[in-house]
């Protein structure tokens, strides 16, 4: 099944020529006369993203130099040469990144810092492949077969130092760019079969500009041979890698919506054999529309609100949010939550990823039942399965601001992307999924509920409670509690005195001393 995307005419305002920054002009003005020292008849062509981003009048410092008749680290030798015969400034740093097939190195690459920016050397190359990898043979190729072998026609053009000019050797990049197009060199079946790790870059950089998958382009990235060949070839390192580059991009929603119109969701976001309960078909919808929501509503309300980690991190949140009670069972026969799976495994992300999304939804009850507290004059409605027993002495008066406070320490500094998510499912009572599909979702109460919230929680003094020290330490516990070693007990009485302290904000180390001792007192003579 291919994804339906509705005809629609793109132009994109493309340079006629490429102007160079005076730090580019200084670093290419090097180059060439390191050629001119050592007589070398060497053309130096600038590849791929780079020639691109020039021509859209973007900036971009990520310069990668393609040599025809050198290694790179041969020719950074030879600049690192003539800047020292000349008495220029050496470069500040000089390395030789060895080839990694598995982290897509295929080849050697020489890095270079000059003038405070890091420019790469690597010869062109041809790339031939065997049928069960997307490793390929790497061998010297022509500019022509260089340009042939890249993932999309926008990122085959080359800028030749040499001549300062751009070149088109696939005769169609220039195009593609100025018609938004996203569109292989060659057959896309083929370069997909030889590298389906290029189905997930045609699909990021479709979503990053704004461009259209050619039709040929998505019948092939959703055929079941590219499907297995994406499942079977790529590292899940390197699928996790385009994944977050997607989710942490500009159009996390376009991107992820080009992966379930490919039917690529659950190639992407693979599942562990057995899940509990078992995951709806078409779930892979809502997690987009979920998506969909969390972008629009963060929009609303103001990016700014959120750091990078967060607004990374809310996607991820509100992607998986449809299977945030779903488990599977490791190999002890212990219960974790799904989520930990597709970060850990399928992506190879960082645990703390994992941990912290797992957090956002764990903590997505608790804050739905004090969000009505928090935007009016409700008293809060406890759910004794949601909160610790040691709350259990707090005078009503003071049981918003402590259960706020406990659940601000339990999620910290991404409280504010669990709020977020949170008013996604608010009013508990409604069932959100048809809104979330037909869109009919009403993003600006949305953001009204989220910004009283805001506001309440910090009118209540408690944004960075996390960081509040307690005003009695464990050994204080002990003496009072008369006890020679720690234990249950003390943790105990280390909730109640927290509590007691969110109660009492203003309150000293003496007062809550005080107060346990006569609460403790009170429970010797009760039993």
């Amino acid at each position: 099944m291919s994804e339906q995307e509705p005809p629609r005419l793109v132009v994109v305002q493309v340079r006629d020529k490429i102007e160079l920054t005076d730090t580019e002009t200084k670093i290419f003005s090097c180059l060439l006369n390191t050629l001119r020292h050592f007589n070398l008849e060497t053309v130096l062509r600038v590849a791929g993203g780079w020639v691109r981003d020039k021509l859209l009048g973007k900036d971009c410092y990520d310069i990668d130099i393609a040599l025809d008749n050198m290694m790179g680290s041969e020719f950074a030798t030879k600049v690192a040469e003539y800047l020292s015969a000349t008495g220029e400034t050496a470069p500040s740093g000089f390395g030789v990144i060895p080839s990694n097939p598995d982290q897509s190195k295929h080849l050697e690459t020489a890095t270079m810092k000059l003038y405070d920016l890091w420019i790469d050397f690597v010869n062109l190359r041809c790339e031939d492949y065997s049928e069960n990898s997307r490793i390929p043979t790497m061998r010297f190729g022509t500019a022509e077969e260089d340009a042939y072998r890249r993932d999309l026609t926008i990122n085959s053009l080359f800028y030749n130092i040499n001549t300062s000019s751009v070149e088109d050797l696939t005769g169609r990049g220039i195009a593609d760019l100025k018609h938004g197009k996203i569109v292989t060199p060659l057959p896309p079946k083929a370069t997909f079969l030889d590298d389906p790790l290029r189905v997930l870059r045609a699909i990021r950089f479709g979503a990053r500009f704004d461009f259209i998958l050619d039709e040929e382009l998505k019948k092939a990235a959703a055929s079941d041979e590219v499907k297995a060949a994406l499942a079977a070839k790529i590292s899940r390192e390197r699928v996790g890698t385009e994944i977050d580059l997607m989710v942490s991009g500009n159009q996390p929603v376009k991107a992820m919506t080009h992966i379930c119109g490919l039917t690529l969701f659950w190639i992407v976001f693979k599942l562990p054999p057995q899940v509990e309960p078992e995951v709806l078909e078409g779930c892979e919808m809502f997690c987009t529309a979920y998506l969909d929501a969390a972008w629009d509503l963060t929009q609303l309300i103001g990016s700014s609100t959120f750091n990078d980690d967060q607004r990374r991190l809310s996607r991820y949140a509100a992607l998986f949010l449809p299977f945030r009670n779903t488990t599977y069972k490791d190999n002890k026969g212990k219960k974790i939550p799904v989520v930990n799976y597709t970060f850990r495994d399928s992506l190879k992300r960082k645990a703390s990823d994992a941990e912290t999304v797992m957090n956002i939804h764990r903590v997505l009850e608790k804050f739905l039942s004090l969000i009505p507290s928090l935007v009016s004059a409700e008293d809060v409605k406890v759910n004794d399965g949601q909160w610790s027993k040691e709350l259990v002495d707090v005078p009503d008066a003071s049981k918003l601001r402590v259960l706020t406070g406990f659940l601000l320490r339990e999620i910290k500094k991404f409280w504010r992307v669990a709020l977020l998510i949170s008013t996604l499912l608010y009013p508990t009572h409604v069932d959100h999924t048809e809104d979330m599909l037909n869109q009919h979702f009403q993003l600006d109460s949305k953001r009204d509920l989220f910004v009283a919230a805001e506001k309440a929680i910090t009118k209540l003094g408690l944004d960075e409670v996390w960081d509040l020290k307690p005003l009695v330490n464990g050994k204080d516990i002990m003496n009072v509690l008369q006890l020679k070693s720690g234990g249950p007990l003390v943790r105990e009485w280390q909730q109640k005195l927290l509590a007691w302290q969110l109660a009492h904000p203003s309150g000293t180390a003496e007062e809550c001393i005080d107060w346990m001792k006569e609460t403790h007192l009170k429970r010797i003579k009760l039993q």
